[in-house]
């Protein structure tokens, strides 16, 4: 069964120089409807004016994952990450005991529009801690390409949780396909483009939650298409 959470349904908060919209409760928006997916908690699409950012604040036990679409975010923490984040880029933060951290427009001419995706970590009180690699558009061109999973494997970004997170541009008319395990869900957030979801026509914002079904079948609508898919248990 897929169900779509349609981008115009998500919440909004936009403070001039931020414009973010809350795929799930998030903030003063609360929408006990939409508290998360499994331990997917927070996907939260954000624009931010140059030279604008988030001051620093803090957070705890949470992984906090930055995946830009344009533009540069630049981030600074607590334990002496320093980073900028471009295309391509994809950062985990550990939050862990307690983290504090900053992150802001890295330009002064151009906006930054990014994806702040927050996942529950498999246990509370872990060390913080930061690491960050980036997956060029070939790696993700024609395929699934993990980025993330709970065991680092095939150069992916380790997460503290049983989740695997791919990232995939299909290209033009393309369709990858993905196959879950036993009593696994997914999500699908679609990023750009437009794409076909096992009949269902999608676009950007919108996210998809697939639940007891052996597959997913996601089909471009373009040859700049691009989507995140979250294997959850």
């Amino acid at each position: 069964m897929i169900s779509i959470r349609p981008a115009e349904a998500r919440g909004q908060a936009d403070f001039g120089w931020l414009d973010s919209r809350h795929t799930f409760s998030f903030g003063e928006y609360h929408d006990p409807q939409n508290m998360g997916f499994g331990p997917l908690r927070v996907i939260n699409e954000d624009r931010v004016l140059p030279g604008k950012g988030f001051g620093t604040h803090g957070h705890s036990d949470m992984e906090i994952v930055s995946y830009v679409i344009e533009g540069a975010l630049e981030h600074k923490d607590s334990i002496g990450t320093g980073s900028v984040i471009r295309p391509g880029d994809v950062q985990r933060m550990s939050a862990g005991t307690g983290i504090r951290h900053s992150e802001f427009n890295h330009s002064q001419t151009d906006p930054v529009h990014f994806l702040q995706i927050w996942l529950l970590p498999e246990r509370g009180g872990i060390a913080p801690g930061y690491e960050q690699k980036t997956f060029s558009r070939d790696d993700k061109l024609g395929k699934l390409r993990l980025i993330l999973s709970q065991d680092g494997r095939d150069g992916s970004v380790r997460i503290h949780q049983d989740a695997s997170v791919y990232a995939s541009i299909p290209g033009e008319a393309k369709t990858v396909t993905f196959d879950l395990a036993p009593k696994r869900r997914a999500w699908v957030q679609i990023v750009r483009g437009a794409a076909e979801i096992d009949g269902t026509i999608v676009y950007a914002g919108d996210g998809v939650a697939v639940t007891d079904q052996p597959s997913v079948a996601i089909k471009a609508g373009s040859d700049d298409t691009e989507f995140l898919l979250f294997d959850l248990p």
